[in-house]
């Protein structure tokens, strides 16, 4: 059963939130991350700010995914983290 719109933002909220608050995270939820994002953004109704925000997401997770220290790659992005987690909720 494919996850719809609000649970796939739900989704990135979570694992956004888990890396912001626990500094360490995994490469499967790196990994899903991708996954996610790029479901979203083949919704033809983003506009650029969202657009930009999902891109950001979506890089933030291939460096995750190819990182030799993941838990450095997390701590070193932790303002975005608290930023992409609100821009997600005017996503919502």
């Amino acid at each position: 059963m494919p996850l719809q719109y609000q649970d796939q933002i739900n989704l990135i909220k979570d694992i956004l939130t888990n890396h912001q608050s626990d500094c360490c995270g995994s490469v499967s939820e790196c990994e899903q991350l991708e996954r996610l994002v790029k479901s979203l953004m083949a919704n033809q109704h983003l506009n650029q700010q969202d657009a930009n925000t999902l891109n950001q997401i979506y890089s933030y997770s291939q460096n995750g995914v190819n990182s030799t220290d993941l838990d450095q790659h997390i701590e070193s992005h932790q303002h975005q983290l608290t930023q992409w987690v609100e821009n997600m909720d005017q996503l919502s």
